[in-house]
């Protein structure tokens, strides 16, 4: 079976030990994005599509009694109780955003273990982790199916590609990828052409470039070539981004919890840093993702804030698509 993947978390925290001066995060490219001052880690990814996907590990079906675990339990009693799942899927986004508000920013939990697994935070996020966490959730409460093992099922089928957790190169390192692979599985849309975003020339190989900046590539030759062929896999990847001073001028297109990937010029790199789109009440549009900064927060003006991100060009997009008119 054909192996992808980078982990731009680890990509872009490891980057903070080099001259680019990028922090250390998990290679979902989790590149941090400098803002004022500070880098952000952004991830990058790309894959195959098909609706049916099997999943490779099985989900706990019990909630673990841990703070992870009482998290889970809350916001599926909010949503119960504000009927969540009688929203649109945008509204359905927003909302579980806003209840991870001053959640912590930790980097590089999905390489603290030398074995691929499933990592399911609730209490501390990355950028990508923030944004896979709050569309796992949307996801399941969209259809009112409210249980753990649909959560952790749901963070599996878009964090891998193609839905199967099959070792560290499984795993959607790129952010660019991770899109594209999401996008062939209809779990979201790739809107960048829609908005009339430009490509993007790039070739994608910043992980294989940076090599001893990852743990899990320093002495394991079969995930350095595995790397190495992924990069090559996606070198004709397809990717279309919004000018940084274009953002404003599409903000009328741009709905709530639609997935915003901060574009860099850093060789290599795809992306440093990912969010949600937020709307404000006055109807302005905003950014609310895990800041390196210390917490899940909102950025009051999205155009503002990526014109504040070191080395950003633009930004991705991807709309999150509603399971409800999937259902079969």
């Amino acid at each position: 079976m054909k192996k992808r993947g980078i982990s731009l978390s680890i990509l872009l925290a490891n980057m903070s030990a080099l001259s680019l001066q990028l922090p250390t995060h998990s290679i979902h490219l989790e590149a941090r994005a400098l803002e004022k001052g500070e880098l952000a880690i952004a991830t990058i990814s790309e894959a195959p599509i098909s609706p049916e996907f099997p999943l490779s590990a099985i989900a706990p079906a019990e909630i673990p009694q841990t703070a992870d675990g009482d998290r889970f339990r809350q916001l599926i009693s909010v949503a119960r109780e504000q009927q969540f799942a009688t929203r649109p899927m945008s509204d359905i986004v927003q909302a579980i955003a806003e209840q991870l508000l001053g959640s912590a920013y930790q980097a590089g939990l999905l390489d603290e273990s030398a074995e691929e697994t499933l990592v399911a935070s609730l209490t501390q996020f990355d950028c990508v982790l923030f944004v896979e966490a709050v569309l796992a959730i949307a996801r399941g409460i969209a259809l009112q199916d409210y249980t753990y093992s649909t959560f952790t099922h749901n963070l599996q089928a878009q964090r891998y590609w193609n839905g199967h957790l099959n070792g560290y190169c499984s795993r959607l390192h790129y952010f660019s990828e991770w899109i594209g692979d999401n996008h062939r599985r209809q779990l979201v849309q790739d809107i960048g052409t829609q908005l009339g975003g430009i490509p993007l020339e790039k070739t994608l190989n910043f992980m294989s470039q940076h090599r001893s900046s990852y743990p899990q590539l320093v002495d394991n030759l079969a995930n350095y070539r595995c790397i190495q062929e992924m990069e090559a896999s996606i070198a004709n990847l397809k990717i279309n981004y919004i000018p940084q001073d274009q953002i404003r001028q599409r903000y009328p297109q741009l709905q709530p919890g639609d997935i915003i990937a901060v574009a860099t010029d850093i060789p290599g790199l795809d992306v440093t840093h990912t969010g949600l789109v937020y709307r404000h009440p006055n109807g302005n549009i905003g950014l609310i993702h895990a800041s390196p900064v210390g917490e899940v927060t909102i950025a009051e003006d999205l155009q503002n804030y990526i014109a504040n991100v070191e080395s950003a060009i633009g930004i991705l997009v991807a709309r999150p698509l509603d399971p409800r008119q999937n259902v079969r």
